[in-house]
């Protein structure tokens, strides 16, 4: 069997470094981008421990032009099978507060929504070309909520999943798929800078494995811890006059 090519960005910590190790193994080719090259090679030591060939690229992924320089230069030279985007922001925005800070806003923004659509579109080209490949976008269950906490995040989310959807149905003529992870409260540096209560809180490791065995069999739409996906179809049973008074006074 010729190698898998799988590419992980935002693999430095949190959920891309453990899809990192979850898809470890004799055979796979990582290629594994982020800011932190120290925490990089950390990660790609653990991947080559378990049989993978690891390669890291650190790099801010807000820029975009570098994004798909790497992203062509890394194609050619061992074509991707499979691309994670996975980096992304978090953050609340204080109770005191007027609004969110536009900067933050803007990075959010730029992290959580142009950078992995701009990534996905580009290498989609690539994969359709080849008639094979996977692109998955690691998205939010905030996708579902109007978040008076988190109004860019959840809007990039939001974003993300339409857009998820949207390349779905263009890319199933090419045999690409495309997969949108919707993880809940997962136990990442990100997800502990929110203030308590986490429901259904789930390390980083255990998500990373479902994720990749879900992935490994094409799955369009994940949604994970699985008591989010009752919670959320009853959420939107709700008139949105009362989601809303719940929202504000969260």
């Amino acid at each position: 069997m010729a190698p898998k090519t799988i590419l992980i960005t935002g693999a430095s910590g949190g959920l891309g470094a453990a899809l990192a190790r979850a898809h470890a193994a004799p055979g796979a080719v990582l290629l594994l981008w982020g800011r932190d090259g120290v925490r990089l090679r950390e990660i790609a030591a653990q991947c080559s421990a378990q049989g993978a060939v690891a390669h890291v690229t650190a790099f801010d992924i807000r820029d975009i032009a570098a994004l798909t320089a790497n992203l062509a230069a890394a194609d050619v030279q061992t074509p991707i099978d499979l691309a994670i985007f996975n980096a992304g922001l978090g953050g609340t925005v204080a109770d005191d507060a007027l609004s969110e800070n536009p900067q933050g806003a803007q990075a959010t923004a730029e992290v959580n929504f142009v950078s992995p659509v701009v990534g996905a579109s580009a290498i989609a080209g690539a994969m359709a070309k080849r008639g094979r490949g996977h692109i998955v976008l690691i998205g939010s269950i905030a996708e579902s909520f109007p978040l008076p906490m988190a109004p860019t995040y959840a809007a990039t989310k939001a974003g993300l999943a339409m857009f998820a959807e949207a390349l779905s149905i263009r890319m199933a003529k090419h045999n690409v798929a495309v997969t949108l992870v919707s993880p809940g409260f997962i136990d990442t540096p990100m997800s502990r800078q929110v203030p308590p209560p986490k429901p259904f809180l789930m390390s980083a490791d255990d998500a990373a494995r479902i994720i990749a065995a879900k992935i490994a069999r094409r799955a369009r739409r994940i949604v994970l811890p699985w008591q989010f996906i009752p919670l959320r179809a009853l959420t939107r049973l709700l008139p949105r006059a009362v989601l809303r008074l719940i929202l504000s006074r969260a």
